[in-house]
């Protein structure tokens, strides 16, 4: 899909894997293409965009919001944010500017 940009590498897939849910030898289903959603989550998180815009390329936006809340209930972020931990990558780093204060002259003159 044009202009949607993927950032997992390989490296970081294969260290990440083995931590999700939903593989063969797990109980209950098979996850379907866990790479991709993990991908759509990174892009909502570098977008600031709202569930409804995600890309068609993800998939259906309910069902990605749905397994995120599942995965989120059970404590899979957790762990795998945990096991990732000791490697961090700071090629990209996300800082959500809603909570960063201004100082009072940041806007601008009143009026203009």
């Amino acid at each position: 899909m044009r202009g949607v940009r993927l950032i997992l590498k390989d490296h970081q897939w294969d260290r990440m894997a083995p931590h999700l849910p939903g593989k063969r030898m797990d109980p209950g289903g098979t996850a379907v293409d866990s790479r991709l959603f993990v991908e759509a989550v990174l892009w909502l998180a570098r977008a600031g965009s709202p569930w409804r815009d995600l890309p068609d390329l993800f998939g259906n936006w309910n069902s990605a919001f749905v397994r995120f809340s599942r995965w989120s209930k059970s404590g899979v972020w957790d762990r795998l944010f945990a096991a990732m931990a000791d490697e961090p990558d700071f090629e990209y780093v996300m800082i959500d500017s809603t909570i960063v204060r201004a100082n009072q002259h940041a806007a601008g003159k009143k009026g203009g």
